[in-house]
């Protein structure tokens, strides 16, 4: 939504609308959007989207704004890059694309393909269901469609540009076949494709179910209405938290893209201006020959910036587009946040999930109290090769880290920073592809210690029962998770794989088309996240019972919280308080934002160009072994 400077959106006026109506629509567009959820969960049939819900539907008013929805409305750039106008659009169609450069980055990887459906009622065009979904393969140069080798976009898969998938309620086939037909997973891929318009097409019936009963005019109205609600109240938020006068700013790293390159820095400064929140990423690192960028679209960031405050203050506001005029978005062209076409995309998760980390420590400062510490990991992973049957075969899921401590609050072991993800069951993993779930477990000592402690990330073992190919994507591997107000940073994550001659090799945080072999196993251990407050303060009974439950070591809870537990388990209360008092005599200064121990920058720089070199010709010889038959 472009406005001219100083103008208001149309929405800010007086709405005629009565209260229950407007909570009534309100109530029935969240709904909507649920509903349009599960259509999409329950008909699909690939692990990301069925188990694990990477998937998000919206529904946007007349004029393209996100009424309900998780991010930012995508429907203007869509159509700008379409040959498809408003006016040419009519009942029935549907518009599908894949490409993030033709969406401004409203999805950021070949991968998420969105849909997009006009809403008619009584013949006139009253809005859009959009709806978009994780597909496990788009073709590429490696299953799964994140090679983290890939210098451009165009080895990353196959791109599709605006078409309609529908035109009319006449499915387009070809279009469909033809996409599908460069998947490595075609009858998954057409499946989740139906799936997906299958939800957006619910979208638009219930919302002409609320024109029915309620009236168009008064549906129209009501979107007007809960826009301006919103942007209302986000603006007594940024009054009420954010100071004037003041600028505040933060920095953190991702690893690496992939390539030897890294660490990448991300920096965002904050400040406001009247009722204006404005947002600057100048100090962020260039884009990378890897891709691992992440084409940040701005209105996206709008939303995630407005949401953060919606989810630390009041969760009663509704997030939608309502404020898009209120907070300003600067990112640098050529940076890892704006790169430029054709730069590659596929791995920008970890990009991603920093960029979190950044704005949550902005606003810890602007706010005045500790919002969180870091994040640990949300990486991917894809198994791929061909069963004793000969029938080829290829998984992809998403695992997760440790979510960071709140005040008041310890961190959730082992889930995803989008609260609605779940985890693959290892029942499904074992039934549909050729491999054992070992293990899937808390990773004792990852969380960040702290009044409220971090949570930590998993271990998953994978045993694979066919010899195959794996690919992963992760990042926290020789940067920490950081710690907030004397809060210690989580434990970084790793990977081993053991071969079943007892060879084990550590493995970087990304690697593809690593050859694995009948019985060899996968330790994937993911990051923990950081903790709050100083440890020295957290309740002794709550480090006992962590260690009751193997969260964290004796030798942790000393160490780290200066409780000393009997040969029995209960806290010795007179040992805990000489050791407390020791180790605060013994240690300097907390830290308002632990970052671990860290070796200077450039040799970080060097240990990672030279890990990367050194996983190589390992990798090199492996992949010579398997051509040769060596294996």
């Amino acid at each position: 939504m472009v406005l001219q400077e100083g103008a208001l959106p149309d929405f800010v006026r007086e709405h005629d609308i009565d209260h229950v109506t407007l909570d009534i629509i309100e109530n029935a567009l969240k709904n909507i959007r649920h509903e349009m959820d599960r259509v999409l969960v329950t008909t699909a049939v690939s692990p990301v989207i069925r188990e694990q819900a990477d998937e998000f539907p919206m529904i946007a008013d007349k004029k393209g704004r996100m009424i309900v929805g998780q991010f930012g409305s995508a429907v203007d750039t869509v159509l700008d890059n379409s040959p498809y106008k408003l006016e040419d659009l009519k009942e029935g169609d549907v518009i599908a694309l894949n490409d993030p450069y033709m969406m401004e980055g409203s999805t950021s990887h070949l991968p998420d393909i969105l849909l997009v459906r006009p809403i008619f009622h009584s013949d006139e065009h009253i809005g859009y269901a959009l709806q978009w979904g994780n597909l496990m393969d788009v073709g590429g140069s490696t299953a799964g469609s994140i090679p983290i080798d890939a210098r451009s976009i165009f080895e990353e898969g196959v791109r599709m540009p605006p078409v309609k998938l529908y035109d009319g309620g006449k499915l387009n086939d070809e279009v469909l076949r033809f996409f599908c037909h460069n998947s490595r997973t075609p009858r998954e891929t057409r499946a989740d494709v139906m799936a997906i318009a299958a939800g957006t097409a619910t979208g638009a019936q219930r919302v002409k179910d609320i024109c029915d009963r309620f009236g168009k005019d008064t549906y129209l109205e009501a979107c007007d209405a809960l826009l301006a609600r919103t942007r209302t109240s986000i603006i007594g938020l940024i009054r009420q938290l954010i100071p004037e006068g003041q600028r505040f700013e933060f920095e953190d790293y991702t690893d690496d893209d992939g390539l030897g390159n890294g660490p990448i820095k991300l920096k965002l400064a904050m400040w406001r201006e009247g009722d204006a929140l404005h947002l600057d990423w100048a100090g962020t690192d260039d884009q990378v020959p890897g891709p691992v960028n992440f084409l940040l679209n701005k209105e996206m960031f709008q939303m995630f910036a407005g949401v953060f405050l919606i989810s630390a203050v009041d969760p009663t506001i509704l997030f939608n587009d309502g404020y898009a005029d209120v907070i300003h978005v600067s990112i640098p062209e050529g940076s890892v946040l704006r790169p430029k076409a054709p730069a590659p995309l596929s791995n920008r998760l970890v990009v991603m999930a920093r960029l979190f980390d950044v704005l949550g420590a902005v606003y810890a400062k602007a706010i005045g109290f500790n919002v969180s510490g870091s994040y640990g990991t949300s990486p991917n992973f894809v198994y791929s090769g061909v069963k004793k049957s000969g029938e080829p075969f290829q998984t992809m899921e998403i695992l997760y880290g440790g979510i960071p401590a709140i005040p008041g609050k310890d961190g959730l072991d082992g889930h995803s920073w989008w609260p609605e993800f779940m985890a693959v069951p290892a029942e499904y993993m074992e039934t549909y592809y050729p491999m054992l779930v070992d293990e899937y477990s808390v990773r004792p000592d990852s969380c960040g210690a702290g009044q409220f402690r971090g949570g930590c990330g998993i271990k998953k073992v994978y045993r694979f029962l066919a010899d195959g190919a794996i690919t992963y994507q992760d990042d926290r591997a020789v940067t920490f998770p950081y710690g907030v107000a004397g809060g210690k940073p989580g434990a970084p994550s790793k990977k081993t794989l053991v071969r079943t001659n007892g060879e084990t090799v550590e493995m970087p945080s990304k690697v593809r088309d690593v050859p694995v072999y009948e019985g060899d196993r996968l330790l994937f251990e993911t990051a923990g996240a950081g903790g709050v407050g100083d440890p020295l303060e957290r309740d002794p009974d709550a480090v006992a019972k962590d260690v009751r439950w193997s969260l964290v070591s004796r030798e942790s809870a000393e160490r780290e919280y200066g409780v000393v537990l009997g040969d029995d388990g209960p806290v010795d209360v007179a040992a805990t308080d000489t050791m407390r008092e020791e180790i605060r005599d013994g240690r300097g200064d907390l830290l308002g934002f632990d970052h671990g121990d860290l070796p200077p920058l450039e040799e970080q720089r060097r240990a990672i160009a030279e890990t990367r070199r050194e996983f190589n010709e390992w990798l090199s010889g492996e992949l010579g072994a398997a051509r040769d038959g060596r294996r």
